[in-house]
């Protein structure tokens, strides 16, 4: 039979049609529009009151006083100012509305894309990333869809509309009145020149800070017995050091032109010039003194929106880096997936028959890590995996449950190739257990019930005893009930036995093993080894073997190296063949030997070798 090519993961974004940011608004862009609306509404009615006690003034002075005119002009100012606060309280609620709704939508299509996902995936990245996007990376949206787009238009707007009315007024000492918010401009510029690298170059550094903090940590007791002039430390310090220069040389520059921005359009400056510019215009040209009024007025309130303007622009510019890295993780390609509609009929669960067909696999476009792998694995069999560091076994296991799709070939279980089978009908036929038990912050009973939420709890029950946990989890504090990590502390062969009590009760016919005793105390082993050995009765079995003396009795052994399947027979077998397993068997037994040997031969140092 020919192998067909996987299908390539899909993408589920399309980088370059628009922008991430407005990718991820678009379920809340109707509600921002409104909004925006609103505030330019009340930005408008900013304005209008001010104008108003201008003309008021005029009135006023002209006599004799027009009584009806400024009734109607203070009506009119108190009507603008109800509203102004109408449009813009309004306009913040939806707003904060549309976060809530934003924040939900992202964060519901961030789950589902990672459902998608390899489960290879995630094995081969940190945490943080994911919690990243889910939680910091939305949070920092918040000011951007919440506050950024009324500030950015009662920012333009507000401006706008007042420098109109001024030049009406009079062009030349608008003219005038400008000159500081373009000094502040050309100031601004400067200013975020370059901020897009430069906060790139931050978060870099700021993460080796992180990586070398990680690592002291973990590496403290090595610190403490030998001193801090191991790499470590000097990782560490160096890091902060680093750190400490490039952002100095960064914000000193840019703390100079800021302070120097805000000085040009603060009050009294502002005050200066406008009232420099309207004493020259009156008294050199033809320009009524009564005129400066507006200016002195609405003048001083000009700075004030562009200052806004500048820290919503920083909150669209974090907000737009956010967006990217959330948009990255929604575009890393997923497994397709078949769906269990009306052209999909389900198969029984069958016996758990597994075939490698000529399986070759590569993860992204590196060189190939399988290579033509061809292997049966029998219902109610054990088959170990065994080779050398980076043969290749735990990715041919990982095949099995489709932690990745294969590059050439076929994995088949019961008969069906496990790309035409959705993924929640494979999991019911395959489970694994790993070295990583992979236990949540929730309670015992839980843990153990999710190979089946349905399981009542004499089940639940019936799983931890077949995994001889049952007696130390009545040992617990709140017994099932007891939260893993809270008032549940347990040893790593107890979690081991927890999560093979969770596989029993699942009921699976194929069952991936990775060595779960591989850091286990003697007498942990033991109980791990029972309780696998009730798990693997009647199953398919794959066993990753890190040591040879675990699978003694399989009953097949497959030996890789570089990729491919080298040796393939029973233990006994493949010593009489004396090839590669052969090989390892011995450096194992040397290993297992050595440090015996090493204390046998070590003289006696408190005697001075003496009997």
């Amino acid at each position: 039979m020919t192998s067909r090519p996987a299908p390539r993961g899909r993408r589920s974004a399309e980088p370059g049609r628009r922008s991430p940011l407005l990718d991820l608004l678009a379920p809340v862009r109707g509600p921002l529009l409104t909004a925006a609306a609103l505030q330019a509404v009340a930005a408008v009615a900013t304005v209008v009151p001010l104008v108003c006690v201008v003309e008021i003034a005029r009135r006023l002075l002209d006599a004799p006083v027009d009584e009806s005119a400024v009734h109607a002009l203070v009506v009119v100012a108190v009507v603008a100012f109800a509203v102004r606060l109408v449009a813009h309280g309004a306009g913040g609620q939806i707003t904060h509305l549309a976060d809530n709704t934003f924040q939900l939508v992202v964060r519901r299509r961030i789950a589902r894309h990672l459902g998608r996902l390899p489960l290879g995936w995630f094995g081969a990245r940190h945490s943080g990333e994911v919690r990243r996007a889910v939680q910091d990376d939305v949070n920092a949206m918040h000011y951007m869809v919440a506050h950024s787009l009324p500030d950015l238009v009662a920012g333009v707007v507000t401006p706008v509309v007042a420098l109109g009315y001024l030049v009406v007024v009079d062009w030349r000492l608008t003219l005038i009145t400008v000159v500081p918010l373009v000094v502040f401009a050309v100031l601004y510029v400067e200013i975020v020149r370059g901020y897009g690298s430069q906060m790139t170059e931050h978060a870099a550094r700021l993460g080796r800070i992180g990586s070398a903090v990680v690592e002291l940590v973990q590496g403290i007791g090595v610190v403490k017995a030998f001193g801090p002039t191991g790499g470590t430390h000097t990782r560490y310090t160096t890091a902060t050091h680093d750190f400490a220069d490039f952002h100095e040389e960064w914000v000193r520059p840019i703390a100079r032109r800021s302070a120097l921005a805000e000085l040009v359009c603060s009050p009294p400056v502002m005050l200066t010039v406008i009232l420099a510019g309207g004493v020259a215009r009156t008294t050199w040209g033809s320009m009524d003194p009564l005129d400066v009024v507006p200016f002195a007025l609405l003048g001083l309130g000009l700075t004030q929106p562009l200052l806004t303007l500048g820290h919503s622009a920083q909150g669209f510019r974090l907000a737009s880096e956010a967006a990217g890295r959330v948009m990255a993780l929604l575009a890393t390609p997923t497994l397709p997936d078949v769906a269990e509609g009306a052209d999909y009929q389900p198969r029984p669960t069958g016996d758990g028959a597994v075939a490698l067909d000529r399986v070759s696999f590569a993860y992204d476009d590196r060189a190939d890590v399988l290579t033509d792998v061809t292997a049966d694995l029998e219902p109610g069999t054990v088959t170990a995996l065994v080779g050398p560091s980076g043969a290749g076994k735990s990715t041919l296991a990982a095949l099995i449950p489709r932690f990745w799709d294969v590059r050439d070939g076929h994995v088949r279980v019961d008969g069906r190739d496990v790309r035409d089978v959705p993924a929640a009908d494979l999991y019911r036929r395959v489970a694994f257990v790993f070295q990583d038990p992979g236990l949540l912050r929730a309670s015992v009973a839980e843990n153990i019930r999710l190979g089946r939420p349905d399981a009542t709890d004499d089940e639940v029950r019936a799983a931890a005893d077949a995994a001889r946990i049952h007696d130390r989890i009545g040992e617990l504090p709140r017994g099932y009930d007891s939260v893993v990590g809270v008032d549940a502390r347990l040893s790593g062969g107890e979690a081991q036995r927890l999560a093979i009590a969770r596989a029993l009760l699942a009921d699976r016919p194929i069952l991936v093993l990775d060595e779960a005793t591989a850091f286990a105390d003697p007498e942990s082993e033991a109980q791990i080894q029972d309780a696998l050995s009730r798990l693997a009765a009647g199953r398919t079995v794959v066993v990753i073997a890190h040591r040879l003396s675990t699978i003694t009795g399989a009953d097949r052994i497959l030996v890789l190296d570089g990729g491919r399947i080298v040796e393939r027979g029973a233990h006994d077998e493949l010593l009489a063949a004396d090839g590669a397993y052969a090989r390892q068997w011995a450096a194992h037994e040397r290993a297992a030997s050595a440090p015996l040997r090493a204390v046998a031969d070590e003289p006696d140092r408190a005697t001075g070798g003496a009997a």
